[in-house]
């Protein structure tokens, strides 16, 4: 193998696939970056088993400065490898392989570096059964931003580190937990041409790689197998692995009823949550309290070792029944952020059920975060 190529668009590339390398595996070639060349196009690859990405810098591409001498491949210790990339001295560079071994060059600098065999990198998923569709990467990441804050990071419950996602047609239903708290988002995709039915749990993790791709991105193509998702957007694709097993049906958690609601700025509630948790934090449970009474509302946070903190909210309204709850603060606080500083409802039944935060206006859960309060007696 032997090619010249522009540095920062080498960069660029690697950067996207070493967010599926990681150094922690049970198999050591993936922590190597897998490297082919072919007569039109250099092939980069990436994999931790649970997600694979693979991008592609095209020789047609007039910016990359791609020069092609000779096709084969290499993978080579990518923490390692891209770490010299980037402190290389030129704007171009030359990689060239003899056996396992890489040379590679850059102005006055030069660097011998051992690799491994590419026969032996495992190949990428094969797709079977495939249904596929395209949406728009605004709308998908809009999606996965305002749903994965609930999946739980406890290996405990597998099936709960993942994001539920349920086609039907052009709509998408997305639902997190971690069973102390939910997201849920639906959505009608735009620009959709082809219609897909599908049942699939993505783990929140792939998706937290994926969100940074999506930027500047129009359009996703997205394919849906038995057991693989696979992303593909302009030369770069992403695998992710499917989670196995049913979902909790979260639609019964969801309360169809009321006895007291609340209606404030989002911004202004997120400021008092953030300062009352300032004392929240520092106590062992973690807890602020929102009293509803007589048409207002007051939110507080106590820590036995440092005080107390009181402040009364701006709402728009209460009405209702009159309500002590507690709460964990950091969980509303993730939900506020997400709802992009809109006002937002407040639904609470009693103070020990859940309790669901809306848009204002929303009324067939289409956008809703749910919240368990805690139990302070």
């Amino acid at each position: 193998m032997h090619f010249s190529i522009h540095r920062p668009t080498f960069i660029k590339a690697l950067n996207i696939v070493m967010r599926a390398i990681s150094s922690r595996t049970t198999i050591p070639i993936l922590t190597n970056v897998k490297i082919t060349l072919n007569q039109d196009e250099l092939i980069l690859t990436g994999s931790n088993v649970d997600i694979s990405i693979e991008t592609r810098i095209l020789q047609s591409d007039t910016s990359a400065q791609l020069d092609i001498q000779k096709t084969g491949g290499i993978t080579l210790p990518a923490s390692f490898f891209t770490n010299i990339i980037k402190h290389l001295p030129d704007e171009n560079l030359t990689l060239s392989t003899e056996g396992l071994q890489a040379l590679i060059t850059s102005g006055s600098a030069s660097f011998n570096i051992n690799g491994q065999d590419v026969q032996n990198y495992p190949h990428l998923p094969e797709m079977e059964d495939i249904q596929s569709l395209k949406v728009s990467a605004a709308q998908l990441n809009e999606l996965i931003s305002q749903t994965k804050i609930s999946a739980s990071s406890q290996e405990s419950r597998p099936i709960l580190t993942g994001m539920h996602l349920e086609l039907a047609g052009n709509s998408v239903k997305a639902v997190a937990t971690d069973s102390h708290r939910l997201s849920q988002r639906i959505v009608t995709l735009t620009g959709t041409e082809t219609t897909v039915n599908a049942d699939v749990i993505i783990p929140a993790k792939s998706f937290n790689e994926l969100q940074p791709l999506l930027e500047g991105q129009d359009r996703v193509d997205i394919k849906l197998a038995t057991n693989q998702a696979v992303f593909d957007l302009d030369h770069t694709s992403f695998y992710s692995r499917l989670l196995e097993g049913n979902y909790p049906e979260t639609d019964r958690l969801i309360p169809s009823e009321s006895a007291t609601e609340m209606k404030i700025d989002a911004t202004h509630l997120l400021g008092a949550i953030d300062r009352a948790s300032l004392l929240s934090h520092e106590s062992r449970n973690n807890v602020v309290q929102l009293l509803l009474s007589q048409g207002k509302a007051e939110l507080s946070g106590n820590s036995q070792e440092i005080g107390q903190v009181k402040e009364t909210l701006p709402v728009k309204s209460v009405v209702g029944e009159d309500l002590d709850i507690s709460f964990n603060p950091d969980y509303v606080r993730d939900a506020l952020r997400v709802l992009n500083g809109k006002t937002v409802e407040l639904k609470f039944t009693t103070n020990l059920r859940p309790f669901i935060i809306i848009p204002e206006g929303e009324t067939d859960n289409k956008q809703l975060q749910l919240i368990t309060p805690v139990r302070t007696f």
